[in-house]
């Protein structure tokens, strides 16, 4: 794992999360930690909200001004005796923060994209509506989510759902490392809804030739009836103490379809731990 991005806009859930990566970083001995505050660019419609003219002389102070301010800030990150033994990098960039954030990913082959959540009401004020879905649904690389300040020491169960077939290589070879990253128990569920029920016999037989095909070893696994997949996922995680949600996202949609899209996505911003998520397509 070694490059680790941080999308970064001073709020307190974004320096939780800084301090995750940091944690990871060092256990992974990971090559860098990128933050990166992306200001969007506003529109004249924007300046004249507020009362300003539309201007670009304006349009180019008041960019400015943001740009000097949140360099300032990175700076202060930067000289922390905290991080003084981390390769620990900043950009600020002007642009649509998904936009911006996917090309990050792609041009300098992140590994992991950390960020902080607010919670139910969505992602923390840099990644707000729309952003924030597209980025858990769409990012290639995994990312984790929370709203809490998280240890590594803390993980000790991941609850992993999934309906165990459709699953990529490349996907549970990803679940594996995170596993033996945590040292972690890995707690394997199927949530059964009435809308997609099999039997408890099926289901026990699905995830057995799962872990013998993908040699998973220190795990348990059951199958959890709710009335729905995500709230399933946040109740089982919940009733089993799990430290860590791991879940896969898909980028196409359509009926029984499990976990796709808008699942992962609430999960994100209802679970109560730090979340896990990655494309079960990209492999």
């Amino acid at each position: 794992m070694n490059k680790i991005l941080v999308p970064y806009d001073f709020s307190d859930v974004a320096r939780h999360a800084l301090d995750f990566a940091a944690q990871i970083a060092r256990k992974a001995n990971s090559d860098t930690i990128t933050l990166i505050n992306i200001i969007e660019q506003p529109t004249p419609s924007d300046f004249k909200t507020m009362g300003m003219s539309g201007a670009d002389p304006m349009q180019n102070i008041w960019i400015k001004k943001m740009i000097d301010k949140a360099d300032s800030n990175m700076e202060e990150i930067m000289s922390e005796e905290s991080f003084k033994d981390l390769n620990l990098k900043y950009k600020i960039v002007l642009g649509n923060p998904f936009k911006e954030l996917s090309e990050e990913i792609k041009t300098q082959g992140v590994e992991l994209v950390v960020m902080g959540t607010s919670g139910a009401s969505g992602l923390e004020e840099f990644f707000t509506g729309s952003n924030a879905e597209r980025m858990v649904r769409y990012s290639k690389a995994p990312v984790i989510t929370l709203s809490e300040a998280t240890t590594l020491e803390a993980v000790n169960d991941i609850a992993f759902a999934s309906n165990f077939h459709e699953v990529s290589e490349e996907f549970i070879g990803h679940v594996k490392n995170l596993q033996s990253m945590f040292g972690a128990k890995l707690r394997l569920v199927k949530i059964n809804t009435p809308a997609s029920f099999t039997t408890t016999r099926h289901d026990k037989k699905q995830m057995e030739d799962f872990i013998a095909k993908y040699k998973i070893e220190n795990c348990t696994y059951e199958s959890y009836n709710h009335s729905n997949e995500e709230d399933g996922v946040l109740a089982y995680a919940e009733d089993i103490e799990a430290d860590l949600i791991a879940i896969g996202t898909k980028q196409r949609k359509g009926v029984g379809h499990f976990l796709a899209g808008s699942i992962a996505e609430d999960v994100v911003n209802h679970a109560k731990v730090p979340v896990w998520t990655f494309g079960l397509e990209n492999g």
